[in-house]
């Protein structure tokens, strides 16, 4: 690894909190992000990066009812995406489908999918089905998870499954796991909470504090990351869960958000409260016959895996999104609205 370009600016009107790559788009890099006002009318963005490489463009600009808190492109039709959002008093979901542009910028209205209204409570996040086609999503709460069914010809979901974490659990986000699509790691205030989607019944739990963010390794099985407050980056191989294989520093504020790269081993992201995006390299392939003792200590003889770190902002880093069709490209949301583009050269 080695170096990094200077980044590539895209300015939003209003505050936002999530991006996420169009992993459907084989055509182009894109990425869509969706924007936080009380006030205001509230913009979903559709950027792409130019064919030369050189600046964002808006290739579509769509109202939203409401403040977006969460918002996760479809694996398998980039016309598709889903959004969290606040009225200001309740929390809603729904899926979403762009409609066709025809080479308009201001185009018509989004068009609503589907409601995934059988929330009662605040909603975190959707997870959609790790990869490829399939009609199945996640929804979680601050107490449930669901799992749907979800039918875009009829314009429906169905809930197929639910399940309470506990009145004492407040669950934040999860991820869902690209390695067996029937795991699902949620987190909530002091655990990360492991879930069996066939028996919607928890498996196993890692205990630690404040844990901000949680992402799958796609190319290792058994990897995860987390993002802590206080204490950076854990690594975790979860056939041994008592400790973290490897732990980084993470930023000098909040670890807020993480990211792992979808094509290389060891190379993650995280945005914090510092107003600062990491790159780090931190690789998790060990020689047979490594133990958990020897792995947990390795990082202390390992040169320093931060290899970049990028400070051109102004506010919080709360979104990061690698992009799956040029995996050394990723782009970077801060609260005020400023999405940053970097190309890592490999």
């Amino acid at each position: 690894m080695q170096g990094a370009s200077s980044g590539i600016g895209y300015g939003l009107k209003y505050q936002a909190r999530c991006i996420s790559d169009v992993k459907a788009d084989t055509d182009h890099t894109s990425f869509i992000t969706g924007t936080l006002s009380l006030r205001e009318e509230n913009e979903v963005h559709l950027i792409r990066l130019s064919s030369g490489g050189t600046e964002l463009i808006c290739e579509g600009l769509f109202s939203h009812p409401n403040e977006i808190w969460d918002l996760s492109s479809c694996p398998f039709d980039q016309r598709i995406f889903s959004t969290v959002f606040s009225t200001g008093e309740s929390y809603g979901a729904a899926v979403w489908q762009i409609p066709e542009l025809y080479g308009q910028l201001n185009s018509p209205q989004l068009e609503k999918i589907a409601s995934l209204d059988a929330h009662s409570g605040k909603i975190n996040c959707i997870l959609w089905w790790p990869s490829g086609r399939n009609d199945k999503l996640i929804s979680i709460d601050e107490e449930n998870l669901f799992l749907w069914s979800l039918d875009c010809s009829r314009k429906a979901a169905q809930v197929q499954s639910k399940e309470s974490a506990g009145m004492l659990h407040y669950l934040s986000g999860g991820a869902w796991d690209p390695h067996d699509v029937n795991a699902v790691a949620a987190t909530c205030e002091s655990s990360i909470q492991f879930w069996d989607l066939r028996t919607m019944n928890k498996t196993n739990s890692i205990e630690c504090a404040h844990v901000r963010n949680v992402d799958y390794d796609t190319k290792k099985k058994h990897i995860l990351v987390t993002a802590e407050d206080e204490s950076g980056i854990h690594v975790w191989d979860l056939r041994m869960p008592m400790v973290p294989i490897k732990e980084l520093p993470g930023h000098a504020h909040w670890t807020w958000a993480i990211a792992c790269n979808p094509e290389y081993d060891g190379l993650i992201l995280s945005g914090g409260t510092d107003s600062t995006v990491n790159l780090w390299l931190a690789p998790t392939s060990t020689g047979d016959g490594m133990t958990s003792e020897s792995m947990v200590e390795s990082p202390t003889h390992l040169v320093d895996p931060l290899l970049n770190s990028y400070s051109d902002y102004e506010d919080s880093v709360y979104d990061l999104a690698w992009s799956s069709r040029e995996p050394w490209i990723f782009a970077s949301l801060s609260y005020d609205g400023r999405v940053r583009h970097y190309k890592h050269l490999l």
